[in-house]
């Protein structure tokens, strides 16, 4: 599955020192705004250590762990939705990512130009939302007479989407992401064309200076956010894994801020690992939660879902225990799934199928 977040957030927040230490690369970073124009991309390997433990009994010749795509995208400012600091092609970059990554500034560095000339997270955090409502709201009223027109040439389908967006654009209008409406999953799916802002699922990351790492934060729209320290997570990318260690653990941290951003991104799409693993490649493979096997195997080929058979599965737990394949056959630990079986985090899988 190709995964892709986009970082926002107002210039001069630390979205692309972030960004390049997520992703090494070496993105623009300047103390003014729009220093980002065209947004980078990067793909960010999901950090598990269970690919290890795999591989440390299988041996293989390589090891391919699960990604997601970061997308750096210029500052938004108040007024991006009416095309302030060249927001509308900024907020056509965020409609191209799966969910948004904001990142919000709590650190007091008097160097860097805060937009607003002061340092308030929650203001913040509330331009960011209104524009982004505000471009929902333009979407919507741009295409409900397109969506009155179909519903009274095509009927229920159409219908439901023109019924939908109306709900919709009365829930932006009183100020709430469409996200966290009461829409059912046919509603949802009415409106998918739209690709609306507010309706993709958001984390909140909390830039704070390297001392503040540990204090507590507000919450931001119910949701704690996460705290971690861009300038500290720069270091961190560029030191070896043994001097890495050290540094944190003289900062108080069992793992980098980078390392907890990819698994809550991983984790805010409804996404689990399961693994394949031999002599060949040990591999973490990308489903949704509640995948069934057939759609597991699909996403190693569309041959293998199309032909599915069988799916020989034993849980990551017993896989580690037993030493592998054969321990867990001996054992009798390697059961024989069918197309009904849900697909758990970490289980290990081969699959049978016929074209």
């Amino acid at each position: 599955m190709a995964l892709s977040i986009g970082i926002v957030g107002l210039p001069n927040v630390g979205k692309s020192s972030l960004f390049t230490a997520l992703t090494k690369k070496g993105g623009f970073a300047a103390n003014y705004p729009f220093a980002t124009i065209e947004p980078n991309t990067g793909v960010v390997p999901v950090p598990d250590k269970r690919l290890d433990a795999l591989a440390a009994i299988d041996n293989p010749a390589k090891i391919i762990p699960a990604t997601v795509e970061f997308v750096d995208i210029a500052g938004l400012v108040e007024g991006a939705s009416q095309g302030e600091g060249l927001g509308n092609k900024f907020l056509a970059n965020i409609r191209d990512t799966d969910a948004i990554c904001e990142v919000v500034r709590f650190f007091s560095d008097p160097n860097v130009e805060h937009v607003s000339k002061r340092v308030d997270p929650l203001a913040d955090v509330d331009t960011i939302k209104t524009e982004l409502i505000l471009a929902d709201v333009a979407t919507i009223e741009k295409a409900l007479p397109r969506l009155e027109k179909e519903s009274k040439r095509f009927g229920k389908d159409r219908t439901v989407a023109f019924e939908t967006a109306k709900k919709v654009l009365a829930g932006l209008l009183e100020e709430h992401r469409a996200l966290s409406l009461d829409l059912s999953d046919e509603e949802k799916a009415s409106i998918k064309e739209l690709c609306l802002l507010t309706m993709k699922p958001i984390l909140y990351v909390a830039n704070v200076d390297e001392d503040k790492i540990h204090d507590p934060l507000p919450d931001i729209d119910g949701q704690q956010p996460l705290p971690l320290c861009s300038k500290t997570e720069a270091e961190l990318s560029e030191l070896d894994p043994d001097d890495a260690a050290i540094f944190m653990e003289e900062l108080g941290l069992e793992e980098s801020g980078l390392a907890r951003l990819v698994q809550a991104a991983y984790k805010l799409l409804g996404l689990q690992s399961y693994f394949t693993s031999g002599p060949d490649e040990t591999r973490a493979w990308t489903i949704p939660v509640g995948a069934k096997a057939p759609q597991a195997a699909g996403v190693i080929h569309t041959d293998f879902e199309r032909g599915f058979i069988k799916a020989e599965t034993a849980s990551f737990e017993d896989y580690v225990a037993l030493g592998g394949d054969k321990g867990c056959r001996d054992a009798g630990k390697l059961r024989q799934e069918g197309k009904e079986y849900v697909v758990q985090d970490g289980d290990v899988m081969h699959f049978k199928f016929n074209v």
